[in-house]
Order: C-alpha cells, then sequence, then structure tokens
C-alpha cells in the first residue's frame, strides 16, 4: 500500500489517512492527524472523492488542521458535485428519478440543512446509489461474515456494509453523534451507510457512557511549517479543480 501511495495512487494514499486519523494497529495516542489530512488532500488532488469529503470535514471541524469553515464547505460541495457528475455519467437514467436528488433529513438531523434542502450541500452526499464495493473490501466482508461479524472479543467492523474494516483495538472508530448505534472508520463510510440504511433507522439515545468524540482542542493547530505544507496542497485542490 506504501508503495502504491508513493506512486500517487489515490486509493492507497486515502487508506492511509484512515489509518493515520484512527491510529491503526496502535493505541489511541498514536493518531497523527496531520499526516491523516496531508494524505487526504494528496487523494483529494488525484480526484478521490472520498478523500476530498474526509479533507471537507477535517477543515470544517478543525480536525487536524486551522479550521475553515467556508473552505470546508467548499470543498464538500465540490465532493457532492463530483459523485453526482459520475453517478450521471455512467447512469443517464439517474436525471430522471427526482428521488435521488432529493434530501429530506429527519427531524432530528434538520440542523444540517441550515435552511436548505440543496442535496448538492448535505454533509452525506447526494442521495444517490452507493457505487460497488470494491474486491478488497467485499473479501473483508464475507471473510467477517463467515466469523458473524467479529474480527475479535470487543472489536467491531465498520457499519458500512461495504466496507469491512475492522477495528484494531476497542473503540477505534467514531460512533453516529445522534443514536451512537453505529460506528465507522471514516466520513466516507459514514456518508455512504446513511444515505443506503442508516438514516430510515438513526433515532436519538441517551447518551452514551463512554464518550468517544474527539477533543479538537487537543487535537492542536497546525503551525510553522506544518501549516505551510497543508495550506499549499490546499492551493493545489484548489488549482486542480479549476482546472477540472
Amino acid at each position: 500500500m506504501a508503495k502504491a501511495a508513493i506512486n500517487s495512487h489515490a486509493p492507497a494514499l486515502y487508506s492511509l489517512a484512515i489509518i493515520q486519523f484512527n491510529g491503526s494497529g496502535g493505541s489511541k495516542n498514536d493518531k497523527d492527524l496531520r499526516a491523516g489530512v496531508a494524505l487526504s488532500a494528496r487523494a483529494a488532488f488525484l480526484g478521490h472523492i472520498d478523500a476530498l469529503r474526509e479533507l471537507g470535514h477535517c477543515l470544517q471541524d478543525g480536525y487536524g488542521v486551522k479550521r475553515n469553515i467556508a473552505e470546508g464547505r467548499r470543498f464538500l460541495v465540490q465532493a457532492n458535485a463530483r459523485e453526482l457528475a459520475n453517478v450521471l455519467t455512467t447512469t443517464p437514467t439517474a436525471v430522471k428519478n427526482s428521488e435521488w436528488l432529493a434530501w429530506n433529513p429527519l427531524p432530528h438531523h434538520r440542523h444540517i440543512a441550515a435552511g436548505t434542502s440543496c442535496p448538492l450541500l448535505s454533509d452525506f452526499g447526494c442521495d444517490v446509489p452507493c457505487a460497488d464495493p470494491h474486491p478488497a473490501n467485499k473479501f473483508l466482508t464475507d471473510w467477517y461474515a463467515e466469523k458473524d461479524g467479529v474480527p475479535g472479543p470487543g472489536l467491531r467492523l465498520c457499519s458500512n456494509a461495504g466496507c469491512g474494516r475492522p477495528e484494531s483495538r476497542r473503540h477505534e472508530f467514531r460512533r453516529c453523534s445522534v443514536c451512537g448505534a453505529v460506528n465507522y472508520c471514516s466520513r466516507a463510510c459514514q456518508g455512504m451507510d446513511w444515505r443506503s440504511r442508516h438514516k430510515s433507522e438513526c433515532v436519538p439515545a441517551m447518551r452514551w457512557e463512554e464518550d468517544e468524540n474527539e477533543n479538537v482542542a487537543a487535537a492542536g493547530e497546525i503551525d510553522g511549517n506544518g501549516e505551510e505544507e497543508v495550506n499549499n496542497g490546499f492551493v493545489e485542490i484548489q488549482n486542480g479543480i479549476a482546472e477540472s
């Protein structure tokens, strides 16, 4: 995977970004948010939609990078637009199905809408069918299905059915902030599962005892050369988007 990433393979870069964000294979203290942001930025520059969305959320939340809500929203809109364009290109009949373009958040999620129902402004992307899972993800899903979906004692799989990524330690993945009943390895998986399944099942619940919300302040802000490097990456992404 590292060799593929060195050769600018976008999916490999994004997979490494997820590993860095989660600290997979190590402890919670082994997370490297700045590395995750940098890898996501590189993958996004190469056209990886999920990486572009991940980067947008990082900027919007100030997660591993200095907070910039306006830029974060812009990247999210770009990710949604590219995702929709890909679907309409591969499935021309999609334009006839208005339900794919409709976005009606549930009552307890309406704060996400920010006063608009435009699907391109959704944090979760447009309501379009998810792409077929990668063969590697399909293999992982089938592999753990034979083990009753349990990768190990106290460990969980990503709740996105097309992912199959297992936790390497307890509570590694993020939980749904509303119900706390599902968990995801990445923002991309959260968005795909929301559109395909979870939006019809999610209901508010009592806050769970083990609060896994990330402390954004503790993550710190990028400064010095690190901030300059990441900001240069954003400029490259913006230039790439403008040229496409």
